[in-house]
Formats: structure tokens, C-alpha cells, sequence
């Protein structure tokens, strides 16, 4: 099942803006949710952004690109070369790739990825997210052959 690009590239701004101001208003959140809810949301952001490039893979492949480039950004943080410091140091640096390893970071990422693997599952149940099949997808689906 193919997804419908815009409701996700309309959700990746809201994202964005919701993760921006978790850190530039951490008081207004719980406690407990303050230092973890960007990076959830950060990985959920990494999900959609999979979800727009990949509209035909299934909603747990897209889950594990997700997992496992979020996991992969922050192991890389264990290794700090001086020009991937330099990097990190940029604002665009430090908000894509982090600065230091914190492994609760993890636990975030998972509850983010997850989220999103609900929200794509309801997003695919609408009519207006899920692209129609292709004439040749619904025909091999009926073990048709397609027309000339």
C-alpha cells in the first residue's frame, strides 16, 4: 500500500516546530518529559521523512530505516573527530546529528519511532492518505495480465 505524500510532508513542519519549541520552552512540559521529548520527536521526524521517500514500503520496514538511522546518529556520537565536532558545533550540525552520546536518548528514539509507526498505521487507514493502486498493481493483484 503506497502512501499519499502530502499529509506527511504537512506533518514534517509541525514536527519540527513542535521539537523546536520543546527545547526553546522545556518549562512548559512535565518534568519528566523535558530533556526526551525532542529527540522522540526528532525521531519521528525521521520517520516521516522515510515514510515521504519510500511511499510503497510497508509501515514496519519504514519503522526500522527510522530506528536504526536514529540508533545510528546517536552511536555515532561516541566518535568525535575534530572536523565532526566542527559540524556538530553548526546549529544545522548540532540539531541532525546531536553533540554527546546519552544513552536514555535510545528509549526516546524507540518511543518516538513507535508513535510514528501508530500515527502512519491511522494515516494508511484514510482514504486520503493511501494512494490509489496502480491500474498494473490492482491487475497483478487479480493475477490479470495488464492490457497493451
Amino acid at each position: 500500500m503506497r502512501r499519499r505524500r502530502l499529509p506527511y510532508a504537512l506533518l514534517v513542519p509541525l514536527v519540527i516546530t513542535a521539537g523546536l519549541a520543546s527545547r526553546a520552552h522545556p518549562g512548559l512540559l512535565p518534568a519528566a518529559l523535558g530533556p526526551y521529548l525532542g529527540d522522540a520527536l526528532w525521531a519521528l521526524l525521521v520517520l516521516l521523512l522515510i515514510a515521504l521517500a519510500r511511499p510503497g514500503w510497508a509501515v514496519a520496514r519504514v519503522a526500522a530505516a527510522a530506528l536504526a538511522a536514529s540508533f545510528a546518529v546517536e552511536f555515532s556520537q561516541l566518535w568525535q573527530p575534530g572536523w565532526l565536532n566542527a559540524l556538530r558545533h553548526t546549529t544545522a550540525g548540532h540539531l541532525v546529528l546531536g553533540s554527546t552520546f546519552h544513552a536514555p536518548d535510545l528509549l526516546a528514539y524507540t518511543a518516538g519511532v513507535a508513535l510514528g509507526a501508530a500515527l502512519d498505521r491511522l494515516l494508511l487507514l484514510s482514504p486520503w492518505c493511501r494512494a490509489p493502486a496502480s491500474p498494473r498493481a490492482s491487475a497483478a493483484a487479480r493475477h490479470v495480465p495488464p492490457s497493451a
